[in-house]
């Protein structure tokens, strides 16, 4: 992965945050975040 696309990646994914908090009041974002912490839990019951 060069800088540039790391770069464009970083900025695309700060961008969706940012329109998520103030679109949806990071409702997306929480739900990501749920959702995460659920496969950690699962993935640590299977190691």
């Amino acid at each position: 992965m060069t800088n540039q696309i790391a770069i464009g990646l970083g900025l695309s994914i700060l961008a969706a945050i940012g329109i998520d908090a103030f679109a949806c009041d990071g409702a997306n974002l929480l739900f990501l975040a749920k959702k995460g912490l659920e496969l950690i839990e699962w993935l640590a019951f299977w190691r």
